[in-house]
Order: C-alpha cells, then sequence, then structure tokens
C-alpha cells in the first residue's frame, strides 16, 4: 500500500507492507498540483517517486492526498496515478474492470488527508499551513464546512508563500528593522528587479515566496518579523478558523509552516481566543494509523 501527501511544493510518500501494516520506505519528491501542471509534468514526478521508492512491482493499493485535487480533477489524478502504478501479471486482485486487474486507487483533497490524519474518526477543525493553507470542520467522517482558501493572490493567510509575500512586501517598503534589507539580499544573492522577476514573470511564484520561509525563521526574534509572523497567522484564525465552532471544539494544525512557528501559532491563537489541539508537521503517521 502507497501513501502519498502531495502540495504544491513537495510530495511525500509512505510504502507500507499490506501484510503487518509496517511501513517500509519512504521517500520525497516534487509537488503536483493538477491544476497548475500538465500530465507530462505529473508523469515526471510519479516516475522520481517510483524509482525512490523502489517500487519494481504492482501495488495493492494507493491513497492519494493532493492540492488541487478537487471533484474536477480527480478523475485526471486517478488515471495518472494508473498508468504510473500500472497492474501487471500476477498481481493479487484488490479490483477487476472489464477482466483486468487492477489497483486499488483513491484520491483526495490534501484536506481531507489531514483532517484524517489530525481528526481521525472524532469531531475538529483541521488546518493546513504549508505553501498554501486550508481549513475545515470535520465531523468524523467528512468535510462538513470549507473556508476557501482562494490561493496566495487572494488569500492563503498563514501560509508560507503568504509570508514571504508579507515578508517582500514589507522589505521592499522598508518595514523592516534598518540592515534586515540589506542582508536578505546579500544572503539570497538577489536584487530587486530579481524579485520583481521571481513573483511576477516566472512560473510558480508561491513556491519562491514560501522558499523565504527558513530566513523569515532565523530572523523570528526581530521585532519586525516577529510581528509579520503573528500578525500573518492571526490572519488565518480570523478569516477562516473563526467561522466555525472554534470555541467549542479543538484547531488542530498540519504542515511545515504550522510546525516551525509553533511558538507563534500559540501566541496568535491566545490573542484570538482559538483553543490548538495538535500540531504535526506530516500527515503521514496519522494517515497510516487511519489506513490500517
Amino acid at each position: 500500500m502507497l501513501i502519498a501527501d502531495s502540495g504544491s511544493t513537495k510530495t511525500a510518500w509512505r510504502l507500507i507492507d499490506g501484510a503487518n501494516g509496517q511501513w517500509l520506505c519512504e521517500a520525497t519528491t516534487g509537488g503536483m498540483n493538477p491544476y497548475f501542471q500538465s500530465p507530462e509534468d505529473i508523469q515526471t514526478v510519479l516516475r522520481e517517486a517510483k524509482k525512490a521508492l523502489g517500487i519494481n512491482s504492482p501495488l495493492a493499493e494507493v491513497h492519494f492526498y493532493g492540492a488541487g485535487c478537487t471533484p474536477q480533477k480527480i478523475t485526471l489524478m486517478e488515471e495518472q496515478l494508473r498508468q504510473a502504478f500500472a497492474c501487471g501479471e500476477g498481481t493479487q486482485a484488490v479490483a477487476a474492470r472489464d477482466g483486468e486487474v487492477v489497483p486499488r486507487i483513491s484520491v483526495n483533497s490534501d484536506m481531507v488527508g489531514a483532517a484524517r490524519a489530525l481528526c481521525g474518526h472524532e469531531e475538529g477543525i483541521a488546518c493546513i499551513l504549508g505553501t498554501g493553507s486550508n481549513s475545515c470542520h470535520w465531523d468524523g467522517e467528512t468535510i462538513t464546512a470549507n473556508v476557501s482558501p482562494l490561493g496566495f493572490i487572494l488569500g492563503d493567510e498563514g501560509s508560507g508563500a503568504s509570508m514571504g509575500k508579507l515578508f517582500i512586501g514589507a522589505l521592499l517598503k522598508n518595514q523592516l528593522t534598518p540592515g534586515l534589507k540589506e542582508a536578505f539580499l546579500k544572503e539570497a544573492q538577489l536584487t530587486v528587479p530579481d524579485i520583481i522577476e521571481r513573483v511576477y514573470r516566472q512560473p510558480f511564484p508561491n513556491r519562491f515566496l514560501a522558499s523565504l520561509s527558513p530566513f523569515i525563521a532565523a530572523h523570528r526574534e526581530d521585532a519586525s518579523v516577529h510581528a509579520l509572523i503573528v500578525d500573518g497567522l492571526r490572519a488565518f484564525l480570523l478569516r477562516n478558523v473563526k467561522q466555525y465552532d472554534y470555541l467549542r471544539l479543538k484547531t488542530h494544525f498540519i504542515g511545515s509552516i504550522a510546525h516551525h512557528y509553533r511558538t507563534e501559532l500559540s501566541e496568535a491563537a491566545a490573542l484570538e481566543g482559538v483553543h490548538l489541539g495538535t500540531i504535526a508537521q506530516s500527515p503521514l503517521d496519522g494517515l497510516t494509523a487511519y489506513h490500517r
């Protein structure tokens, strides 16, 4: 059984022994999003995963959770996975279609993956804070409410891309502590025209903006940077979490931003009256338990 958690920046894979439920190996590849990438681009990443995991025989089950896997894109993603992890002769039957033995493939949104990993079969509010951000009310089995994330231009508050956008905006408008702008440009080996080029003209500006997170984290003790981080996280709570039953339920978080900025997240939650639950970097452990 193969479990995948895919975001816009990277995909985490875990191969599990179906006989005893123990995981065999893990790998990380580039991200996949069927809204922004062609089938050819997706196949390139899937071939990379197959090689990294050492998969040379057909799989019984593939459970894929990914950014951009809306109902309109699920069929496309299922077909890409079926092509990459094609069934060959001698495979144990899990499902059959027109006499052909095929692996069982399920595709769900990364939000469903986060909710299953964080809440299992319990009710709660599940949130993603990674390159992008998202949230939902989970009743224990399904998503019953979801505030649209809207992407990093109109939304994605609290995400790596949004944090990078706030940082670059403050940097270019001279709103940061004196000297920080020069330190960033020197360390990143960028000029102001380079930044404009990366944001407005090159593909995947959200990835570029999210890639600034290590510098932001390294300077989190700086007053201007600290305020930027907390304000970004408070915006996420205010515009997303507080639309659910946040006073009654715990709010759980998953993703690299939630993990690395857990101190600032706790501060923002206290200021907004949100009750924090689990904070995890990756959903793989929770999804492994769920699918067992």
